[in-house]
């Protein structure tokens, strides 16, 4: 792997898997009494988020401390960034504490790319604007190989190949203010997924017809050929304009409810990064179903963090 992880479209079949089969091992620790590894101790990992989340920070957290890192937490709010203080002059200050990996959510397109420039630590993309969002790829990719059976744990019988090729996803809703949707389109294609977006033409971006991906405007046609489905937030905050007519509207033609559920092949998963608008873009019903991997990826997330930072920071061959 490189020394930063900013973008998915960076990380080459090789590097995927590997991070995969890492998180494969580390995924092992949890099952233990005492559910840490020396891997990181004396390195510090700095969680940079200049926009509000949950999952993804403490996700980090927990990911640095099983490895026995040390971490520090760093909120734009109540700093000295609300100060006027630049990103690059925060930079600076992290560099001058010692940080060795510095984790980063920013509402800024590029910011990450920026930071990589000043620090000499590893930089971990956690969500930048509409742009990336490379870990929650990841850990998508990771919850779907292990539903598929496509692990190292698996038999080889049942393992039908060690990446992804062959599975049709789905992806639905607001591509066009996901940075989950652009990262796993390029890491699914990467490790040979057919990938399929069903949105508004409102909600697609302008260059779609240059990502690897097929498209289509019809939800009820895709379903019966997706192997998962993943669907994607209406991202409000994002929106400065109209996009559909309604929300009402909006959750008729592009809403997973029971009905729509029953449409998928026996084998169909059903996938969200979170967090969820239930009776919008997934009903109540089917966000709770058997087939719903939601809650697992949150457990995967903290495995895939953990063999991210183990790949970044553990030693010089993760280094070379």
């Amino acid at each position: 792997m490189n020394r930063h992880l900013i973008s998915a479209a960076d990380l080459s079949r090789e590097d995927a898997l590997r991070v995969l089969d890492t998180a494969d091992e580390l995924a092992r620790v949890a099952d233990r009494p005492i559910k840490k590894l020396p891997t990181l101790r004396g390195r510090t990992v700095v969680n940079l988020f200049f926009e509000d989340s949950t999952r993804t920070r403490i996700s980090f957290e927990a990911a640095a401390k099983r490895l026995s890192a040390d971490v520090i937490n760093f909120s734009a709010k109540g700093s000295s960034v609300a100060k006027g203080e630049s990103l690059k002059d925060t930079a600076l200050t992290l560099e001058a504490m010692g940080a060795d990996a510095v984790v980063v959510r920013h509402s800024a397109s590029g910011a990450p790319h920026r930071l990589a420039g000043w620090l000499h630590g590893s930089v971990i993309n956690a969500g930048d604007g509409a742009h990336e969002h490379p870990t929650q790829a990841l850990l998508d990719a990771f919850t779907i190989r292990r539903r598929f059976g496509r692990h190292s744990d698996a038999k080889p019988e049942d393992q039908g190949g060690e990446a992804l090729d062959g599975l049709r996803v789905t992806i639905v809703g607001d591509v066009l203010h996901s940075r989950v949707a652009r990262s796993n389109i390029w890491l699914l294609h990467t490790l040979g997924a057919e990938v399929a977006l069903v949105a508004p033409p409102t909600l697609l971006p302008v260059a779609i017809d240059d990502w690897p991906c097929s498209v289509s405007y019809d939800l009820d046609a895709a379903l019966p050929k997706s192997d998962v489905v993943m669907m994607l937030r209406i991202q409000q905050e994002r929106m400065n304009a109209a996009y559909f007519p309604s929300v009402r509207e909006y959750s008729r033609r592009y809403g997973l409810d029971a009905a729509r559920l029953r449409q998928l092949p026996d084998a169909a998963i059903v996938m969200h990064p979170g967090p969820m608008n239930r009776g919008v873009e997934i009903a109540a019903e089917v966000a709770d179903s058997p087939r719903s991997t939601i809650v697992e990826q949150v457990t995967n997330g903290v495995s895939v963090r953990m063999a991210v930072l183990y790949l970044l920071l553990g030693g010089q061959e993760a280094n070379q």
